[in-house]
């Protein structure tokens, strides 16, 4: 059995320990909010330039002179994830399932025949994925503070991702991130980033009228195209930022429940040392008085 003073220090350890998951949960309910605000401010920019990307490129026949990220390499043969997460843990399983539908993704290309390839945005990712596919990541960025991050730093990964497709080190993309839809909830998703999703006919809707582009589509789409990456990856971030802040909250509330529910389980054990050893004690002064 413990002895008291251990189990007094043991207390006051966890104690502390649940000042500090107090205080962090404090901090994250600040941060989601400021989080949620820009993820909910990005999401319909972002999702209508992808519709409107998509559903001019539905409109242009696809030749050698068409950019690269609509008309794809001609091969469907090796499939980039990228895949986005924080540097930072104690959020919960927020990490964990992002990473979980990447292996899922990775597998399901694996088992059609098709080579997998990762890059990776956030250290925590990276980790996980080192363990099965250390030697499949061919690039690896650690953003730092998500809810900091600006257009003008995705923009630099957006470059680079073009680049190497461009080069053909790839000839899908496709970007992992975490939806955020509630403090509780957060959908791990996978949309396609290169080449561009083209509408269907069913999907496009009707205008009722033709459209004259000027300048012509190709040329329009020359310039969206690009920036339609970047602004993904910044909605990806954001939406992550906001789905890691709520993560986290939902962790340390439940940390701190537990904390509570340790303490009120030490401090019976406790008392309970004490008053046997408080009855030891007195049944040895008895039988010394006693034996007098």
């Amino acid at each position: 059995m413990a002895s008291l003073k251990a189990l007094k220090m043991r207390i006051n350890s966890v104690k502390s320990t649940q000042k500090i998951t107090k205080a962090m949960k404090m901090v994250a309910a600040a941060k989601l909010r400021r989080a949620t605000e820009a993820a909910q401010a990005s999401r319909p920019y972002a999702e209508r330039l992808e519709a409107v990307v998509s559903s001019i490129a539905s409109k242009v026949t696809v030749g050698p002179q068409s950019p690269k990220l609509l008309a794809g390499t001609g091969k469907d043969n090796v499939h980039l994830l990228v895949v986005a997460t924080s540097d930072k843990g104690l959020a919960g399983a927020f990490n964990t399932n992002i990473v979980r539908l990447a292996r899922k993704k990775a597998e399901e290309l694996r088992g059609a025949g098709k080579t997998v390839k990762f890059y990776t945005i956030g250290k925590k990712g990276k980790d996980q994925l080192a363990r099965t596919y250390r030697n499949d990541i061919i690039h690896s960025i650690e953003p730092g503070d998500l809810g900091k991050l600006t257009f003008a730093d995705v923009q630099g990964w957006g470059e680079d991702l073009t680049a190497r497709f461009e080069a053909s080190e790839f000839d899908v993309a496709h970007l992992l991130f975490s939806k955020f839809v509630s403090v509780l909830t957060q959908e791990p998703t996978a949309i396609q980033l290169m080449p561009v999703a083209v509408a269907t006919d069913g999907t496009v809707p009707s205008v009722g009228a033709s459209v004259e582009y000027e300048p012509d589509e190709e040329e329009i789409l020359a310039d969206l195209l690009p920036r339609n990456v970047s602004v993904q990856l910044l909605r990806a971030n954001r939406e992550n930022a906001a789905s890691e802040q709520g993560s986290k909250m939902t962790a340390m509330d439940n940390a701190t429940r537990n904390a509570g529910d340790m303490i009120n389980r030490l401090t019976i054990q406790y008392n309970r040392t004490r008053q046997a050893a408080i009855t030891t004690e007195l049944i040895e002064i008895i039988a010394g008085a006693e034996a007098l």
